[in-house]
């Protein structure tokens, strides 16, 4: 299946990290964090992990793909999400937690990192 916007011909290609917007559904309150590849960030009571992240290599503002893995942190350290998370589609494969959502916005290239993201 490829998705709209995306052709069998599009490069993608690997970004140095990402920008996940995280919201705290009991305060309303919406928190964007940077992230490197490889880096590991606390989130209210989370730990996300970025993986990786890619984007077409002739449209780097268009979409993300961030490979994410989401626990939380308590006693047996659950853990709630591992696996793609697309830019363009949140709810194709998105975090099932009570309290807490996670998203990516997009990935950090050059471009982008200068400007903020």
């Amino acid at each position: 299946m490829i998705q709209e916007g995306v052709t069998s011909e599009t490069v993608v290609v690997e970004a140095d990290g990402a920008i996940l917007r995280g919201l705290d559904k009991v305060s309303g309150e919406t928190t964007d964090i940077p992230f490197a590849v490889g880096e590991t960030r606390a989130f209210g009571y989370l730990t996300v992990t970025l993986d990786e992240c890619r984007y077409p290599q002739d449209d780097p503002s268009s979409n993300a793909y961030a490979f994410l893995t989401v626990s939380e942190e308590s006693d047996d350290n659950k853990q709630w999400f591992r696996g793609w998370m697309i830019a363009n589609a949140p709810a194709l494969n998105p975090l099932d937690h009570p309290r807490y959502d996670v998203w990516v916005l997009r990935c950090r290239t050059e471009a982008t990192s200068g400007s903020g993201g």
